[in-house]
């Protein structure tokens, strides 16, 4: 069993660091705060293997970080994390750079020619940054089978071996590995944090977020 760092009390980081306690693994949510009232709710409900901390805290805990804070706030978050806290660790991003301050459906505040993805690798070199899980809905995250059939989810990240710790990772949540589609370097962030436009408007038309899709060739 690993050691976990959530980054993020949100829904998204507290449906995947119930999930990992559920597992076995240890986990420690992370937030700014360390009094965290949503965090402190957590760890009293979850018990034990589960505790909480800052984002450094959480990001020295952990031997693999899972970044599930609000997009716009993922850089300043992992900034937070102090100093050699990320090296050398695998850092799972499931964030989306979405900017609801116009209403829905919402736009990207980084896009095209840059990704969520490739900024959190920038800003931490030694890091080992994966970008995955981003295309579904946290339960879908979780628990694969919520949807009917075969589909598919997508990874990338510029270190091989680290992906492949992911995608065994990804097993231990229900996820196939013949169903995840490995995208190449982190730069393919921007594809799927891209997806996430034509997602929202699938959640609008279908009235729910529990879905995927799955490609045919």
């Amino acid at each position: 069993m690993s050691k976990f760092g959530v980054l993020g009390t949100g829904a998204v980081g507290q449906t995947l660091a119930s999930k990992l306690v559920d597992l076995g693994h240890e986990v420690m949510l992370g937030s700014r705060d360390a009094h965290n009232e949503a965090a402190q709710k957590w760890v009293a409900n979850t018990g034990q293997r589960a505790s909480k901390g800052t984002f450094a805290d959480a990001a020295s805990f952990g031997d693999i970080i899972v970044n599930a804070t609000s997009g716009n706030g993922s850089v300043a978050a992992l900034d937070a994390t102090g100093p050699g806290n990320l090296a050398g660790k695998i850092v799972i991003d499931v964030a989306n750079p979405l900017d609801f301050s116009q209403g829905f459906p919402p736009s990207l505040t980084v896009c095209n020619t840059d990704s969520l993805g490739e900024q959190l690798q920038r800003e931490h070199p030694r890091a080992r940054v994966v970008k995955a899980l981003n295309t579904v809905n946290m339960n879908v995250m979780v628990d694969p089978g919520r949807v009917a059939g075969e589909h598919n989810l997508f990874i990338a990240g510029d270190d091989d071996r680290a992906k492949a710790e992911v995608v065994d990772l990804l097993g231990q949540f229900g996820w196939p590995a013949a169903r995840i589609i490995d995208l190449g370097g982190i730069m393919a962030a921007r594809a799927t944090e891209a997806y996430v436009l034509f997602w929202v408007h699938l959640y609008g038309k279908l009235g729910t977020g529990e879905f995927n899709l799955a490609l045919q060739r």
